[in-house]
């Protein structure tokens, strides 16, 4: 399956996509030095974003939430790609300067059709974007 959206930060990526269904807030809700969601709150609490093609509607929280994700990037546990419903400010500024791959305004909503566990690969160029899913669960 392959679901083209908008680029927002170009690049590629693969691995493994992890799914949330809820929005994720950077501050607060990730620690920068593991890349574990630490919101008690959150479905993916505990989890690991490090190195996933992370799948989320969009982020909520502190304008900090940018730095936490350039924090995530220096410390090598950051995720490889993001996918959003619809990327706010800060997400998109976390991404371009940590230089993760973000996409949103996808074709299909990705939370109905993707499922965590599932590898798939990233590519975002000239303002275009697409998710590959490669292996299935």
């Amino acid at each position: 399956m392959r679901i083209w959206g908008r680029g927002l930060v170009e690049g590629a990526a693969k691995g493994e996509i992890l799914v949330a269904s809820e929005p994720i807030s950077f501050y607060g809700g990730v620690d920068p030095r593991s890349g574990r969601i630490v919101d008690k709150k959150h479905a993916l609490y505990g989890k690991s974003i490090a190195g996933k093609i992370l799948v989320f509607p969009y982020g909520k929280g502190s304008t900090v939430g940018s730095y936490v994700i350039l924090s995530l990037a220096k410390n090598g546990v950051a995720p490889a790609a993001i996918v959003n419903i619809l990327s706010e400010p800060i997400i998109v500024i976390g991404c371009v300067l940590a230089g993760i791959p973000l996409m949103d305004k996808p074709e299909k909503n990705p939370i109905e059709v993707l499922q965590s566990g599932e590898k798939g690969v990233l590519v975002v160029e000239k303002g275009k974007a697409y998710l590959e899913v490669e292996e299935y669960v």
